[in-house]
């Protein structure tokens, strides 16, 4: 199983759509809020990242929202 991550922040409704897609297909995965973590903040922004949430698979970003429903479930097993 891979590991995913997900960049978030609160009141983000991408996020939210995010995080029920993944576990609407049982995908495990650890959820970081940059509003809660300063140094997940710059870490996003360092990245060239400027909207939430964003999703990365084995340290590898994959994108945002859009990307993840674009993505087959055997990309994260």
């Amino acid at each position: 199983m891979k590991e995913v991550t997900v960049y978030s922040k609160n009141m983000c409704g991408y996020c939210t759509m995010a995080k029920n897609w993944l576990n609407g297909k049982g995908i495990e995965y650890k959820e970081i809020n940059i509003d809660n973590e300063t140094s997940a903040r710059e870490f996003v922004i360092s990245e060239g990242h400027r909207t939430m949430p964003q999703i990365y698979v084995d340290g590898k970003s994959i994108g945002g929202y859009q990307q993840l429903i674009q993505l087959n479930e055997s990309a994260f097993n």
